[in-house]
């Protein structure tokens, strides 16, 4: 394989002393930020995956941002799901959809900076997680490795310009070390993934420095205790949005659901400063997630991993199945192009959006992991059709 290719992805091990080899098993579903889009977005293609009787076969579910909210949900639920002979959880919509969708129908960004200002913003938006989802579980509260997919909640070091994971097993990352079986809120995990910078970040961790495994130690590690007290993180989708570094090394199917927001195009852009650094670092980003998007694409190609990607800005006829569900690309473009906020979200809206990720997952795995599985006729809420 081309040096470059090998280059352009370049995951962190669970642990810092992990062998420097393929694996050969293990199914990972990455999802990338997006707000309430993303969340909305990802929550379509899990009612889909679930019809196809996939849920259970994935070993590890790793998420940033907008991601996080639904891998939680997921996450916290998935004890409770009662899976039938063919592998679906029947009871899927009680103890997924309707949360989520529950917090959809509320903004909690705004409110969250207004009232913590003065307070801590991330703790306001740990508040509504806990208010609205998580009912202040921990991270020892998700399913252990034998009873489910691992959950990884991936951010931002802000200290460090490296990857933070909280997960049951762990939380830290490879340069200043690993906290073993953390007691830290799902609420805090998911907001410390979902700060989006700069309104709602940082999230601080406060931590005691001794709470780090001596024995688990990144070479050289970073011991002093003013990386360890206290942990300053951003949205995760700053370093990695698709959520890929996680589970890259670890699986060999990988996953991508992408509901990252589409570049909109501005004839006449503002000239302020900070509305044109602003619009500058969205470009940037646009083109960070593009590159990783482009390189996943070509390792599948080249058998370097297995699995597929889809995205919110995709068009589903690239994925050329003459009975994939109808979804004209205008549709599609103008859903991609959501603002990424936690705002509240029209119910009208939020059927579309879970409707168009469930239509774009349904055409990519039924095209590369899936294939001959039984076509739909409907998206979950009929906004599209299988074609006439």
């Amino acid at each position: 394989m081309p040096e470059d290719l090998k280059t352009a992805l370049s995951p962190v091990h669970d642990h810092p002393d992990d062998p420097q080899q393929e694996p050969t098993t293990g199914v990972a579903l990455c999802m990338s930020g997006g707000g309430y889009r993303a969340m909305l977005f990802h929550l379509g293609a899990l009612i889909r995956m679930n019809q196809l009787g996939f849920l259970r076969k994935l070993t590890r579910v790793s998420s940033v941002s907008g991601g996080s909210i639904t891998n939680g949900v997921l996450g916290l639920n998935w004890k409770e799901l009662i899976f039938d002979a063919s592998g679906v959880a029947t009871n899927f919509d009680d103890q997924v959809t309707k949360p989520i969708r529950g917090m959809a129908s509320d903004s909690i960004d705004v409110s969250s900076i207004l009232e913590g200002i003065f307070g801590g913003v991330s703790k306001h938006v740990a508040d509504h997680y806990n208010q609205y989802l998580y009912k202040k579980a921990t991270l020892q509260d998700l399913p252990n490795d034998d009873e489910g997919p691992r959950f990884i909640f991936n951010s931002t070091s802000l200290q460090t310009g490296t990857l933070w994971r909280f997960s049951k097993p762990y939380m830290g990352n490879y340069k200043v070390g690993l906290v073993m079986k953390p007691t830290v809120q799902l609420a805090t995990a998911v907001a410390a993934s979902s700060a989006f910078p700069p309104l709602l970040s940082p999230c601080l961790l406060n931590l005691d420095p001794n709470q780090f495994d001596p024995n688990v130690q990144p070479p050289p590690p970073i011991t002093s205790a003013d990386f360890r007290k206290q942990i300053a993180l951003a949205d995760g989708g700053v370093y990695d949005n698709l959520g890929l570094e996680t589970a890259w090394k670890r699986c060999r199917m990988v996953l991508v659901s992408n509901g990252g927001g589409a570049l909109s195009s501005e004839p006449d852009p503002k000239h302020d400063w900070i509305s044109q650094t602003n619009r500058i670092l969205m470009i940037v980003y646009s083109q960070v997630v593009s590159l990783r998007t482009r390189s996943i694409i070509e390792l599948y190609k080249l058998g370097v991993r297995d699995g597929a990607y889809w995205g919110i800005g995709s068009d589903i006829l690239n994925y050329q199945l003459q009975d994939a569900l109808v979804c004209p690309i205008k549709d599609t473009t103008a859903l991609a192009e959501t603002a990424t906020r936690l705002t509240a979200v029209k119910d009208d809206v939020q059927e579309q959006l879970i409707d168009w990720g469930y239509a774009i997952c349904d055409a990519a795995m039924r095209k590369h992991v899936l294939q001959g599985a039984p076509a739909p006729d409907r998206s979950r809420y009929g906004t599209f059709h299988k074609p006439n």
